[in-house]
């Protein structure tokens, strides 16, 4: 019994060094120059994989009983992720300067496109025009359609104020505490963009304020500005849930306010709201609750076969819950929390500040898309119809993500110790041009001038110091006459 428990003890010390290793070891790999690009790639390259297989998943039966091929939609989305993972190729390529200087361009196009999708989607609503379609071009709530080719500018919208504002930001620098600095053309930029996103959609406008969010904070505006804007930004989400009833976004001039009715839906009871205002909530909730722990298997929901709307995009995520359980859901927030992880490194890694503050509104931007999408499935926030970055179906928001992901990408490759680390031992030639040239030497630091040793001082008044300095004097000369032997003589 003794033995026994002269074990236990010296199996207690032994755990305690081997948790100890294993954070040292953790510890070790996060200090080494690039593990900031490693966990970037890893993180939003499982996410990719994982968003492809509960796509597949999800869409197959549908495509099977529309078109006769469980593939047909799969397809289309693995086409949008291999132009992401292009667009992902090309922007992690580029140097700062070139992001800083395409960032208005892509700002202004993003604006026009959408000023055309709201005025064709207004004259419809008036009834000017007999359908949202002026020769080639058309529109359908968030889509714009130019022949055949179909996108959102909304996703477009949140690439462009990330580059652009990182780079207004980054020119004003300390003028930022100003007002009239801050506003100026930052506010009217920011609020036409709001208006023209939110009229169609205002779930999309949570993102876009959480980019602007991101970027003034890392600005380190202060708080009070923090305030006065968020009393803004209620005020112009209120007016914009008001206008579906004027035929704002999916709404009709005398129908029921369907933006309204989603916040009044969350708010009651499953039991007394109606049965088309919480149904899509309540399926969700069936899905969870038959995924258990580990879930029914890979492909085997029940709620997909026309039970659950919008399971491929805005509810896929209850699609994972149903078929991989409660540890598939954790695995995927936890890909996601490693990501925002990564982001908020490389921003407090990088010295550039247009490089800290775009990093830092990618990473906020997708954060809190997870976080709107992720409590709209499980019942924890009103339903906003946003999807999963790179798990729910959609071209348009996979391209730009992966885009955005790649501007973190080029980032991290940036980082002191990285760019050192790549240019000590630079990669061969073939993978300089195949992947991602080197990242320019951060500026030399300067050395730290060596601290001059002083002597503690007394304070005294000035009487007494002028003299004690006389004093002195008349000690040195005294010192200066015994030297030379005696007193000079003045001949």
């Amino acid at each position: 019994m003794a033995d026994g428990v002269s074990e236990a003890k010296a199996a207690a010390p032994r755990a305690g060094v081997d948790l100890g290793g294993g954070l040292a070891a953790l510890r070790g790999l996060l200090a080494r120059p690039l593990a900031s690009y490693y966990l970037l790639l890893a993180s939003s390259g499982l996410l990719l994989v994982i968003g492809l297989t509960m796509v597949f998943s999800a869409t197959s039966v549908r495509a099977y009983a529309e078109n006769g091929n469980a593939f047909a939609m799969i397809s289309k989305q693995a086409l949008f992720a291999l132009i992401g993972l292009i667009a992902f190729w090309a922007v992690q390529r580029l140097p700062a300067t070139t992001l800083r200087q395409v960032g208005f361009p892509v700002m202004v196009v993003s604006l026009i496109l959408l000023a055309i999708l709201d005025l064709l989607v207004v004259l419809d609503g008036f009834g000017v025009i007999a359908s949202p379609k002026i020769g080639p071009v058309s529109a359908n709530l968030l889509w714009l359609y130019i022949g055949p080719v179909q996108f959102q500018p909304s996703e477009l919208a949140k690439f462009g104020l990330v580059l652009w504002g990182a780079d207004m930001i980054a020119r004003k620098g300390a003028a930022m505490g100003w007002w009239r600095e801050l506003s100026m053309p930052l506010g009217p930029a920011v609020g036409l963009l709001f208006v023209l996103v939110g009229y169609n959609d205002t779930g999309t406008m949570l993102p876009l304020l959480g980019i602007v969010v991101g970027l003034l904070w890392t600005a380190g505006v202060r708080l009070r500005v923090f305030a006065a804007l968020s009393l803004v930004g209620l005020g112009g989400i209120g007016l914009l849930i008001a206008a579906a009833s004027q035929g704002a976004g999916s709404g009709e001039a005398g129908a029921p306010n369907y933006r309204l009715d989603r916040i009044t839906s969350f708010l009651a009871s499953p039991e007394e709201c109606a049965q088309a205002g919480c149904y899509q909530m309540m399926q969700a909730r069936y899905a969870i609750a038959d995924g258990g722990w580990f879930g029914t298997g890979l492909g085997k929901s029940s709620l997909k076969w026309g039970w659950l709307p919008s399971e491929h995009n805005d509810f896929i995520f209850a699609v994972i819950a149903e078929e991989l359980g409660v540890v598939g859901c954790a695995v995927v927030l936890a890909l996601f929390a490693v990501l925002a992880y990564t982001g908020y490194r490389i921003a407090r890694r990088v010295q550039d500040p247009f490089r800290r503050l775009a990093a830092a509104s990618i990473t906020t931007w997708l954060v809190i898309q997870t976080i709107v999408n992720v409590g709209g499935v499980v019942g924890l926030l009103p339903i906003t119809g946003l999807p999963l970055p790179f798990i729910s179906d959609g071209g348009s928001a996979l391209v730009v993500t992966l885009a955005a992901i790649g501007v973190l990408a080029s980032f991290a490759r940036a980082e002191p110790d990285a760019a050192r680390a790549l240019n000590a031992r630079p990669p061969a030639r073939w993978v300089r041009l195949l992947w991602a040239p080197l990242p320019p030497l951060p500026p030399a630091a300067r050395e730290p001038e060596a601290p001059v040793a002083r002597r503690a001082t007394t304070r005294v008044p000035a009487g007494q110091e002028r003299q004690a300095a006389r004093l002195a004097r008349a000690a040195t000369r005294d010192r200066v006459t015994r030297l030379r032997g005696g007193p000079e003589r003045r001949g």
